[in-house]
């Protein structure tokens, strides 16, 4: 599996970037928090990278930091939360702020990722309030 790339930024789009490392270009769905975060084409970049295999497509999806990465792992597994949603939410919240929400059981905060309404919210909190202990806000 893929846990990290580092490689130069080939290509910056809506949803995803190309990077390319020694010549392959990987391209790795990422957060609009991610792709704000990467340098412009040409640059120096590094991703830390969750690799789904299915029976169709090997997808990359990447993250600037662990935590965010973890905080994609964690929501996928709330019922009904997928890539496409998990991505939403860490667009719309840094990891620190999801474990505050989360913590402090503040619905309206998720509920603020489009796709995400109050009851999705509401079992993101219930179904992770318990898995957050020892987990890292940075």
């Amino acid at each position: 599996m893929i846990g990290k790339l580092k490689g130069v930024v080939d290509e910056l789009n809506e949803d995803h970037a190309i990077i390319d490392v020694h010549g392959v270009g990987y391209l790795v769905h990422c957060s609009g928090r991610t792709l704000s975060a990467l340098p412009r084409a040409g640059e120096a970049a590094a991703l830390f990278i969750e690799t789904h295999v299915r029976e169709d497509a090997i997808r990359l999806f990447g993250f600037s930091s662990a935590a965010e990465r973890d905080w994609f792992r964690l929501l996928q597994g709330v019922q009904g939360i997928g890539t496409k949603t998990a991505l939403a939410v860490l667009t719309t919240l840094t990891a620190s702020e999801l474990t505050q929400a989360i913590a402090l059981g503040d619905k309206t905060t998720v509920a603020r990722a489009p796709g995400v309404g109050p009851r999705v919210a509401t079992r993101i909190i219930t179904e992770l309030k318990d898995k957050m202990p020892g987990f890292g806000a940075g």
